[in-house]
């Protein structure tokens, strides 16, 4: 009998993309303050989001059959992708956003993913 893993795979890469926010947002922080940091964790909250989005809609498909979890897979992508776009271009709206740091905090936490597959072999 299976049992599911409380913390799976795709829960620890959500914990560590909040940690690399974080971090990032300290370090930005600690260099020039709130008024520097702000930037860097907007970025973040914009790579951050669509993640977690597209990991509650499979999350409710992981009972289903497998064309049915494939479908909410494509859909689910594509929304994220859709999310993301709308996201950023409600961000570039703000005028005190600096586009660098913005996209230092982006890719920071989208480098998660990355370093998950060199570091987290099962």
């Amino acid at each position: 009998m299976a049992v599911e893993n409380p913390f799976s795979a795709v829960g620890k890469l959500l914990y560590a993309q909040v940690l690399i926010a974080a971090l990032v947002a300290s370090g930005f922080l600690m260099i020039g303050g709130w008024k520097y940091a702000i930037s860097p964790l907007i970025g973040s909250g914009v790579a951050l989001l669509p993640n977690l989005y597209f990991a509650y809609k499979i999350y409710l498909a992981r009972h289903r059959d497998a064309r049915a979890i494939l479908n909410v897979f494509y859909a689910g992508e594509t929304a994220k992708l859709i999310l993301t776009v709308a996201l950023f271009s409600i961000v570039l709206q703000i005028p005190a956003v600096d586009f660098l740091t913005l996209l230092i905090g982006y890719i920071a936490v989208l480098s998660v993913f990355w370093f998950a597959l060199l570091l987290w072999r099962d």
